[in-house]
């Protein structure tokens, strides 16, 4: 696999297609709107060149990555023979059937589409498809550039082939992919969302405030941030669509969301996306100082 194709310039899909190119692969990056793809560039080039300033990267390796990534506003332009197209859209479950749906009649039969989704079933993404053994999950952390991890999620008929391939595409990236089944919330947010909602708990319950409660977790456990504090870098909207997610698939109360997350989205206190969370951005330079933090 050399040509790829990313779906979607906000932060996930411009992290992974900065990944993909700074790996020396040819990337498509497609998103609806010109000014997003803008921004993702944006975006891109000026993680790169924090990167030249560490000594991590040359500048001849910041030309090469840019160098590597085309721009389109059109997916069935865009996914014209390529090898791998990975999905990286808004975690909306009927956006990604569309998409899906739209991928399969747009690729060639060779190509395998997969998902950035963090908790949106493999299996019924696949099924809306008439090549369900060639889509699979590719989890990425974020912020993608930096984090190692890539959760591989098989869906039902997810082929071994496929799998195979695609554990070996993400150790070219210097990843380290790990295999798990297509359950809600997978594994990474099977573990993490609870433990997120837990402290949007206690915090509701008046136990104890968000610097106390981050610092708890931090000191006292190891942590790199406090649970509080990363919900506001994932977003909570995203945390509140994935407790969403596995509170329907498992129909369990645990993971019923905490009605503080539920006003908080309401109120549009997304977090560091938005100037305001559990904690304040609303500086631009305390938001770009909090940002650098998560990239060390």
């Amino acid at each position: 696999m050399k040509n790829i194709a990313v779906i979607g310039a906000g932060t996930m899909g411009n992290g992974i297609a900065h990944a993909f190119a700074q790996s020396g692969f040819s990337v498509k990056l497609i998103d609806v709107s010109e000014k997003s793809l803008d921004k993702g560039m944006n975006t891109l080039a000026a993680n790169l060149d924090r990167m030249v300033s560490k000594g991590t990267i040359t500048e001849q390796d910041k030309m090469n990555t840019i160098g590597n990534i085309i721009t389109y506003t059109d997916i069935e332009d865009g996914v014209i023979n390529v090898d791998l197209v990975v999905e990286a859209a808004t975690e909306n479950v009927d956006l990604k059937l569309k998409i899906f749906k739209d991928l399969d009649r747009y690729c060639e039969e060779r190509t395998v589409l997969a998902t950035n989704t963090s908790s949106i079933s493999i299996t019924q993404i696949a099924a809306v498809t008439n090549r369900q053994d060639k889509v699979i999950g590719m989890h990425f952390m974020n912020p993608v550039p930096i984090m190692k991890l890539v959760e591989i999620i098989r869906g039902y008929n997810t082929s071994d082939e496929v799998t195979k391939d695609i554990m070996a595409l993400s150790e070219k990236l210097g990843k380290v992919p790990v295999e798990v089944n297509d359950y809600p919330g997978f594994v990474a947010n099977r573990i993490l969302m609870p433990m997120i909602n837990e402290a949007i708990e206690t915090l509701y319950n008046g136990v104890a405030g968000v610097y106390e409660i981050d610092t708890v977790m931090k000191l006292g456990m190891a942590h790199p941030m406090g649970p509080l504090q990363l919900a506001d870098f994932i977003g909570l909207d995203v945390c509140l669509s994935i407790l969403h997610v596995m509170h329907d698939g498992f129909k369990n109360p645990k993971y019923a969301p905490c009605p503080l997350l539920v006003n908080m989205v309401r109120a549009g206190k997304l977090g560091v996306k938005s100037g305001e969370g559990f904690y304040d951005y609303s500086e631009s330079k305390k938001a770009e100082k909090v940002a650098r933090q998560f990239t060390k």
